[in-house]
């Protein structure tokens, strides 16, 4: 069975319809430039509501130590999902300092961008595939932007891995027509307004990716 993330959690009422609609993983975004950021101390009393089942990921864009220490200090994420340039050393280095399983995000456009991968899988526990954002994009992801599917189409993997980008209620069964990834990441595809969760759309969301 596809597991499901949406990410960009912000609300208590939002954390309790994803748990109710059977999502595997929910996602504090720890990226102040964000509209999907969260505060330490408010990811702290939401990942205290998390239920049995429902595993936490901190999402960073090239954390500098400093900032790691002073937010995984009181929020504890299940895993830490690093969505920017990271090198695999600086990866490893991360994962070695805070013991926390690692989801690093990859951006695609292009058959190249899969070579970049095979440097991180000793050193990572999930890969997650997204669409390269533009040049102009401040943000690295949460574009609503999606990528060629087919340029995943038939590939295995050493390790689990998610598929997010652009993913929709209206196209995420369009998605898994053609891939079978682990699990399935989606943040502005699940909104009203940017960085606003539509607890209908979360919903509508899992009912497409069960059916």
């Amino acid at each position: 069975m596809v597991c499901i993330k949406i990410c960009g959690v912000k609300t208590p009422d939002i954390i309790s319809v994803t748990a109710r609609a059977g999502a595997r993983f929910v996602g504090f975004v720890f990226l102040s430039q964000s509209p999907r950021y969260v505060h330490p101390e408010q990811a702290r009393l939401l990942s205290r509501q998390l239920p049995t089942g429902l595993s936490s990921v901190g999402l960073f864009v090239n954390p500098t130590d400093e900032e790691l220490d002073h937010i995984l200090g009181s929020v504890a994420p299940d895993f830490i999902q690093l969505h920017g340039d990271e090198t695999p050393s600086r990866v490893q280095t991360i994962k070695s300092r805070f013991q926390i399983p690692v989801i690093k995000s990859f951006g695609l456009s292009g058959p190249e961008d899969l070579e970049k991968v095979e440097p991180y899988l000793p050193v990572i526990d999930w890969i997650l595939y997204d669409a390269k954002p533009q040049a102009s994009s401040e943000m690295t992801g949460g574009n609503g932007v999606s990528f060629d599917w087919n340029l995943l189409k038939g590939k295995k993997f050493d390790k689990p891995w998610m598929l997010s980008g652009g993913l929709t209620r209206e196209n995420v069964a369009q998605a898994l027509d053609i891939l079978t990834p682990d699990a399935v990441d989606v943040s502005s595809g699940v909104e009203s307004t940017r960085g606003v969760k539509d607890a209908q759309k979360i919903y509508d969301f899992i009912a497409a990716v069960r059916s």
